[in-house]
């Protein structure tokens, strides 16, 4: 039995213990990583680089795109290197990193996420008092807000995690840190002050998610009654991309960490963590780009001013 203190490193769940399949799983992961680098550095750089796009929209579509490249670099690169050099370890600061950084990108993230359905809110429901509602001022407090709340929630939910005595030994069945993993490890009673913190974040976070719901119902009573088809269409396609990445990374995540134990598998677990933490970043620039006419021209302007100068 070992406990926290004597505790150096964690082994985490390895993928195969053949080669081939090892160097499967590695190109996999790089496949779905510059994937994701490539999308959300795109987004960034084109919003950055496009005047016409620095709206309060598309700054927040710039946080986002920021908080998917920072939470896909927490988790994959590790994992990739893991496969390649035929290991498992990583180090206990290392595996605290990992869930810091993991719940302070993601917390931020659906922090932000809600905050653009309010602007969808604005921008449909009250297009005449959006300057006001929704000015550069407000958009940075907001935006500092997220970052803020991801922040000292994830700072919250590392030390206290971390300060449990571990008597399960250090293998995690994960392909990284997260804090459902490390409370397997944790002794029979001691991880229900974890719990408990757990299940006031998912309060607080049941209240984010009935804040989306509400601007949803209320864009989409105001989208039918617009009269004309073509003016139901636009407002659509600016609400269903961020729609359909709510839905995505709200239901993954809070399966990974709510399921109950009875159904938890290292399968599973893993099949839930990949959905919940390494999809969305890369699906996420292709839900924005590919239903938004403004993005899709000014990245076209991009490249081919890039290719203009060469």
């Amino acid at each position: 039995m070992a406990n926290s203190s004597s505790i150096t490193h964690f082994l985490l769940l390895p993928f195969s213990g053949t080669r081939q399949l090892q160097l499967l799983h590695f190109c996999l992961f790089l496949a779905i990583y510059l994937a994701a680098l490539l999308g959300n550095g795109l987004i960034i750089t084109t919003i950055a680089w496009d005047h016409h796009l620095h709206t309060p929209m598309y700054f927040f579509l710039l946080n986002l795109a920021l908080l998917d490249l920072g939470a896909i670099s927490t988790t994959v690169p590790k994992s990739m290197v893991n496969s390649l050099s035929n290991t498992r370890d990583i180090s206990y600061t290392g595996c605290a990193a990992q869930v810091f950084f993991v719940l302070f990108l993601m917390d931020t993230e659906y922090f932000l996420l809600t905050t653009m359905s309010y602007d969808r809110y604005v921008a449909i429901c009250r297009p005449l008092h959006y300057e006001t509602l929704l000015g550069s001022r407000v958009c940075l407090h907001l935006a500092a807000a997220a970052w803020a709340c991801g922040f000292l929630h994830a700072l919250l939910h590392t030390a206290n995690t971390f300060s449990l005595p571990l008597c399960q030994g250090n293998a995690v069945d994960q392909f990284f840190c997260e804090v459902p993993q490390i409370l397997k490890l944790s002794c029979s009673s001691s991880y229900l002050r974890e719990l408990w913190l757990l299940v006031v974040s998912v309060c607080f976070s049941s209240a984010f998610f009935v804040l989306i719901v509400v601007s949803y119902v209320q864009i989409f009573r105001e989208v039918l009654r617009i009269p004309s088809q073509q003016g139901r269409h636009k407002a659509f396609a600016t609400c269903l991309p961020h729609l359909a990445v709510v839905s995505l990374f709200l239901s993954t995540g809070f399966f990974a960490y709510l399921k109950p134990s009875s159904i938890s598998s290292p399968s599973l677990d893993l099949v839930v963590s990949v959905l919940y933490s390494m999809v969305p970043p890369a699906v996420n620039p292709l839900i924005y780009s590919l239903r938004n006419k403004e993005l899709k021209a000014a990245l076209n302007q991009l490249i081919t001013g890039c290719f203009q100068k060469q």
